[in-house]
């Protein structure tokens, strides 16, 4: 009598509660980094400085966001989606909820690197989970709606900032903040699944992932465990993803898209595209409805193979930036075509995502950090770049030639 000691694949997660979660959480983590800015003038009262100077607490998260990235997307292939979410999660909390308490600017800062470090554990966690636990038909809309989370963050939390900061005040807002970090955490915990992921993943439409192509980096061996040894494993396919030649185009792919899309709101403001603060925002919420519109039409978007997909969206953004900068839109024209322009980037990031997550294989939670670490730059570099631009035609005209050339890119390298 033989035996086999194969395991059953684990189950594919229920869609609604887990898309709700993840969205949630989604809106929270990324949005921490951008609820500060309303906040700074409070700030700079409470401890008698200037805003401008407490523009550091930006990038302190920045930083600790980017760097917990490359720390916990590997860790993630090792030890587990779901147990390093919710081990993240309410040490994400905690720090939130310390920063209320901050008595300087200098203990904030250190606060925020902190907390930017912790919050790091959902988006190639969760990313690289939604990728192995949603059934293959609605894969690129999870995808689609996570990364519009993140997208749609950047204008939410500002407003609810600006909303509730003088009833509250800052300290309440990062309580707050706090607070519902918590929940998310209470809730990924009820949603997500346990166990590994299945061995073989397959993508939307029903084609194999690249688990099986030849040159696909393996994850490291589940051996070693906890040791110091086993630690440093986690990290051994991180060289192969950064000499795949094809994933490195597709990374700065996702680079020059984050890019644009904060240099493209940072030049509203900077190049004073719009006379009155009411406009701004109407422009700023211009891309809301396509960050809900696009994950509701995945199930047609998702028919198309990612890669061309990511080709056909980065030429369209391309072509939209174009078509803004030699008309010299305004107003409503500016409005609509604002509105378009995220509707490529919102259907070009999981596009992207979900390419890099096909070829890596089982090096996904690896492959899906240099993804994040990626968003991380672009989010970065994106308010420099719409500095160094001396007006906002020539700044659009720049990031449409960008993304014309990231669109070649990538279909070549395919």
């Amino acid at each position: 009598m033989t035996t086999t000691s194969a395991r059953p694949a684990p189950l594919m997660a229920p869609f609604g509660p887990t898309l709700v979660a993840f969205v949630l959480t989604a809106v929270l983590v990324s949005g921490q980094l951008y609820i500060v800015i309303p906040l700074l003038p409070d700030m700079a009262v409470s401890w008698g400085t200037s805003p401008g100077a407490l523009t550091w607490l930006v990038t302190a998260f920045g930083a600790g966001y980017g760097v917990g990235f490359l720390v916990f997307g590997p860790l993630s292939d090792r030890f587990g989606r779901r147990r390093l979410v919710l081990a993240g999660l309410p040490l994400a909390a905690l720090a939130t909820a310390l920063v209320a308490a901050a008595p300087s600017p200098e203990a904030a800062l250190v606060l925020r690197a902190v907390q930017g470090l912790a919050v790091a554990t959902f988006p190639p966690a969760g990313l690289a989970y939604l990728a192995e636990r949603i059934e293959p038909r609605r894969r690129a809309v999870a995808i689609s709606a996570v990364t519009g989370a993140f997208l749609a963050s950047a204008v939410l939390l500002q407003v609810l900032a600006q909303l509730l900061v003088s009833a509250v005040g800052w300290r309440g807002l990062f309580l707050i903040s706090g607070a519902a970090l918590a929940l998310s955490g209470l809730g990924l915990r009820a949603t997500m699944l346990p166990g590994g992921a299945p061995s073989a993943t397959m993508l939307p439409g029903g084609a194999p992932s690249a688990t099986m192509l030849p040159g696909a980096p393996s994850a490291a061996p589940a051996a070693g465990g906890g040791s110091v040894a086993g630690i440093l494993a986690a990290y051994r396919p991180l060289p192969g993803l950064l000499r795949d030649r094809v994933l490195l185009v597709r990374y700065a792919a996702t680079v020059v898209v984050l890019t644009g899309f904060v240099a493209v709101y940072t030049g509203l403001q900077l190049h004073g595209v719009t006379p009155s603060p009411g406009e701004l925002l109407a422009l700023r919420a211009a891309g809301l409805p396509a960050m809900v519109a696009v994950p509701l039409l995945m199930p047609w978007f998702g028919r198309v193979a990612p890669v061309t997909r990511a080709a056909a969206t980065l030429a369209g953004g391309a072509l939209v930036l174009a078509a803004a900068a030699l008309t010299g839109a305004a107003g409503p024209g500016l409005v609509l075509l604002i509105a378009l322009y995220a509707v490529a980037i919102t259907a070009c990031l999981p596009s992207l995502n979900e390419s890099i997550s096909a070829r890596a294989g089982q090096a996904r939670g690896t492959a899906l950090a240099l993804f994040s670490f990626s968003l991380a730059v672009g989010g970065s570099v994106g308010p420099q770049v719409a500095a160094l631009f001396g007006g906002f035609p020539p700044l659009l005209y720049g990031l449409a030639a960008a993304m014309g050339l990231s669109a070649l890119a990538v279909r070549l390298a395919s």
